[in-house]
């Protein structure tokens, strides 16, 4: 009888770490971002032209797209496909961010949006992406 008890009490306890890891992570990937303070204030060291422009938008045609849209609207072919809904990078909340803090959303990524700085190791290129995305303030 003991020893039925502490089956189920394990398959119990079992089941709650389950359900609580699984909760975590979902609120780590659905919820704002953390950002580290020294990407707060980080500034881009790439300055703003019309070549460091042009490269940042050939990196968006190449990785962000189809999830992002071709005008960074969040309405790619892929975004439907997404339980996540993908940002607006024209909207005055995301432009309302440091160049420190959305470096680090592109370098580091988070839930379903991956982490570019496998697929761009070149620091440059991401803060060239960092440009381009920009110009996609609504005007």
């Amino acid at each position: 009888m003991k020893s039925n008890q502490i089956r189920l009490f394990a398959v119990a306890a079992g089941m709650l770490m389950t359900f609580s890891f699984a909760t975590a992570t979902q609120a780590q990937t659905a919820g704002a971002w953390t950002i580290p303070a020294k990407f707060k204030t980080m500034k881009n060291p790439v300055a703003v032209s019309a070549t460091t422009v042009a490269d940042g938008k050939d990196l968006f045609a190449k990785h962000c797209k189809s999830c992002h849209g071709t005008k960074g609207l969040g309405d790619g072919p892929k975004a439907a496909t997404l339980d996540v809904s993908c940002s607006d990078f024209s909207t005055k909340k995301f432009q309302a961010q440091a160049d420190g803090e959305i470096f680090f959303q592109v370098s580091e990524g988070k839930g379903k949006m991956p982490a570019f700085k496998k697929n761009i190791p070149d620091d440059n290129g991401r803060w060239a992406l960092v440009n381009y995305l920009r110009t996609l303030a609504a005007k």
